[in-house]
């Protein structure tokens, strides 16, 4: 005893506590005591309660947002392009490369959310129903069929709430099952992802609405069934009792307490408006754990104060032991043991405060690397801005957000600048690689130069030659819009300098509305749109590029067009190539701002295009399924366009022409050479000819070229001029009516044979008469 308390002695927060409290007789702790009993108890048991339920409410928010996250993510990967009408009739087993595809999506989207525990599609395929887990399975059994059939037969097109023959049928033993049918919305779908959410890890999510430990949370559906609960035990019979008395509880109120096994549980719930359903979150926290120490401590006063009312000092020692333990066990958790039994007097306080001088430097720390997370989360909300995710918070909500992110919002404006690369001749020989490395040091020089004149900005690289500026602007700035213009000549400056590239800068409007703040990325598209197509330096304001083109009439040449057509009929790259250039240098000549140009450029590769469909070709096998539309509008100059034109949309077109005309276009011309012996006396024509095989006379005459080495009318003349011959040395018929026998009028074919043969056919006869 004398041990301890000389250790207690050497505390000066201890001596001091007993010394003052010496003093102090027992009346107030009587009073206290009392005060605690009566008061203190029911007062602790309300404010849990009310802590309870605001605790739970900011955790259930949270919850009910992984939910939500949960549902779009479904929704936006249904309406995936991988899951289209093609899937009915894909063979999964030849084209392996395509099941892959779904299986590594099934997969992504599987880990892309830890309540997650196994994503399927299931699609209604013309071979039968196919099971993706992500492995294919043909599924056989009628009545599993049965069960996967009657997801496609719901109106709902995600839904969580799901018909007895599903879980009957198909094998699903957890009640917590979202699906969507595919392919998005639409009346008649043809399969369904089916996600099952993982109960451990949904427990593990549950419990964080129990702020105590020993609670229970548990989920249950409208009909107040069961769907998950947190309770260890397999009988769960806490959960049993629960639910029967959330069910009898009259719900005025959101909270309530409930009596089991001599623990008091403060009961609170809430619900969860899920897309086809509505659960119900019920929350228990044991209670009983911290009132009773309150209990205890007010009777130990009371009694203590009766019985020792003379022996004050002893009160006293054991009051100040009392009190002196919490700083004990505070300066514990705060300091080494060592530093507490060394000997000698000490300070606990002290040692508290030496340690919280180390925890602020330790909290210093992780702000810096917070700071350097910042400008990757601001990067982020904006894009989230930008996609619509964020469409359904109210400005005050995003302006807490942006304050979250260290953003200064109030009192300031929002502006855009756009920075757009338009490279000239010298950089054709490009490469992705080199648009990333270029797109990157675009996007550092811009936030170099801005730094000089802001101090809120935030540098969105889009890596396609590409970036915006997000300014926060202060009301305070004066002549903001000169400034702009300013920092807008340096960035131009110095990317001419260092990048040796031509640069367009869209400056949008103002505006100091969050919520506007995606309309500006959609002015600043627009009015892009109205930059000079010829490689020179721009800064661009949409009123006044709209004014500059506003009654501006639009030309295209058509005459152009059709000697291009043409010339790909033809098979001449060469040609086409120099139609085109020409094509752009009439359009440029009339108008060279990019919105005029651009619609040119589309309308030439959409004649183009159809003049493929109308040959028999389909351009989506030709082309193998490339967006050639958004690879043309990637491109802003014209050697570019004029390169891919020529190399990814001719080129192949006319290779693929070349390599499928041989053994059918023989056919069809050995039938010609059969008709030809058979009628050359008859009145006969290249036109003729390709009618009768079904073809158009310039794929006729090149076939028969390509095939026999001479033109088509040149073969009928040599058949012609070979009868001819043959009717002058075996026959007497009189030339005139050997002309009209082989298809010639008389005059027409003494010049023909003379050109032929060398000789008249008079002199012809005669000649070999003799020589016979």
């Amino acid at each position: 005893m004398k041990k301890w308390f000389s250790y207690r002695w050497q505390s000066n927060y201890f001596r001091k506590s007993f010394l003052l409290i010496l003093f102090i007789t027992s009346i107030p702790g009587i009073i206290s005591g009392i005060a605690i009993y009566t008061f203190g108890l029911s007062s602790t048991e309300k404010e849990l309660r009310k802590v309870h339920v605001e605790e739970i409410d900011d955790r259930a928010q949270n919850i009910d947002t992984q939910f939500s996250y949960l549902e779009e993510s479904l929704t936006y990967w249904a309406f995936d392009p991988s899951f289209n009408y093609q899937l009915i009739t894909t063979d999964f087993v030849y084209e392996f490369q395509k099941t892959r595809e779904i299986m590594q999506k099934l997969m992504i989207l599987e880990g892309s959310q830890p309540l997650i525990g196994e994503v399927e599609l299931f699609v209604e395929t013309k071979e039968g129903p196919v099971l993706f887990t992500p492995y294919i399975e043909y599924i056989k059994d009628e009545k599993e069929q049965e069960g996967y059939h009657s997801l496609l037969k719901t109106s709902k097109n995600i839904t969580w709430d799901h018909t007895e023959d599903f879980f009957q049928h198909t094998g699903y033993r957890n009640n917590l099952i979202l699906t969507h049918q595919i392919p998005g919305v639409i009346n008649n779908p043809f399969g369904a992802i089916v996600v099952t959410i993982d109960d451990k890890s949904l427990v593990r999510t549950l419990e964080t609405l129990t702020p105590y430990s020993n609670g229970v949370t548990m989920l249950i559906n409208e009909e107040n069934e069961l769907l998950l609960s947190t309770e260890g035990s397999s009988d769960k019979e806490f959960t049993k009792e629960l639910i029967n008395v959330f069910t009898n509880n009259n719900k005025m109120d959101r909270s309530f307490q409930m009596d089991w096994k001599d623990k008091t549980y403060s009961v609170s719930y809430g619900t969860f408006d899920r897309i086809g359903s509505k659960w119900t979150y019920i929350s228990a926290a044991p209670i009983s754990a911290i009132t009773t120490p309150i209990i205890t401590i007010s009777k130990v006063i009371l009694v203590a104060s009766l019985i020792v009312l003379g022996l004050a000092f002893f009160l006293t020692w054991f009051a100040s032991n009392r009190l002196y333990q919490p700083v004990k066990n505070l300066a514990s958790s705060f300091t080494a043991t060592s530093n507490l039994t060394s000997n000698g007097r000490k300070d606990e306080f002290k040692q508290i405060r030496d340690r919280l001088d180390s925890l602020t430097f330790e909290s210093e720390q992780l702000e810096k690397r917070i700071n350097h997370q910042i400008p990757q989360l601001r990067q982020n909300f904006l894009i989230q801005l930008t996609k619509g995710y964020l469409y359904d918070f109210d400005e005050d909500a995003l302006r807490r957000r942006m304050e979250n992110y260290r953003w200064k919002v109030h009192h300031h404006s929002f502006v855009l600048l756009d920075i757009q690369l338009t490279r000239g001749n010298e950089h054709l020989q490009r490469t992705y690689e080199d648009d990333s490395l270029i797109a990157f040091a675009m996007a550092n020089i811009a936030d170099d130069m801005t730094a000089k004149y802001l101090d809120q900005y935030t540098v969105l690289n889009q890596y396609d030659l590409t970036a915006s500026l997000f300014l926060i602007i202060p009301d305070d700035m004066s002549n903001w819009s000169d400034q702009l213009n300013q920092l807008a000549e340096d960035i131009m400056t110095a990317i001419n300098r260092i990048l040796s590239s031509y640069v367009t800068i869209t400056i949008s409007s103002e505006t100091t509305r969050i919520k506007d703040i995606p309309f500006l990325f959609e002015e600043i598209g627009r009015a892009r749109r109205f930059r000079d197509f010829n490689n020179q330096n721009q800064i661009l304001m949409l009123n006044e590029v709209e004014k500059e083109v506003k009654g501006q009439k639009l030309f295209y040449p058509f005459e152009t067009e059709k000697e291009i057509i043409q010339s790909i009929r033809r098979g001449k790259i060469n040609e086409s190539e120099e139609l085109i250039r020409q094509f752009f240098d009439e359009l440029l000549h009339n108008s060279t701002k990019e919105v005029s140009v651009h619609a040119g450029i589309m309308q030439l590769y959409s004649t183009i295009q159809h003049e493929i469909l109308l040959s028999g070709v389909d351009p989506v096998v030709l082309y193998k399924g490339r967006n050639m539309y958004e690879e043309l509008s990637q491109l802003r100059e014209m050697e570019w366009v004029v390169k891919w034109l020529i190399v990814q949309v001719i080129e192949p077109y006319i290779t693929f022409l070349e390599n499928n005309m041989n053994m059918e276009m023989k056919v069809i011309v050995e039938k010609v050479v059969s008709y030809l012996e058979e009628h050359y006396m008859e009145d006969i024509s290249l036109e003729s000819c390709a009618e009768y095989v079904d073809i158009t006379p310039y794929a006729l005459s090149k076939a028969f070229k390509k095939i026999h080495g001479v033109n088509f009318i040149d073969y009928l003349t040599t058949i012609r001029m070979d009868k001819a011959k043959e009717l002058l040395l075996y026959t007497n018929m009189k030339i005139n009516e050997i002309s009209e026998s082989v298809g010639y009028r008389h005059s027409y074919f003494n010049r023909i044979f003379k050109k032929h043969v060398g000789l008249p056919p008079s002199q012809y006869r005669k000649t070999r008469a003799s020589s016979s």
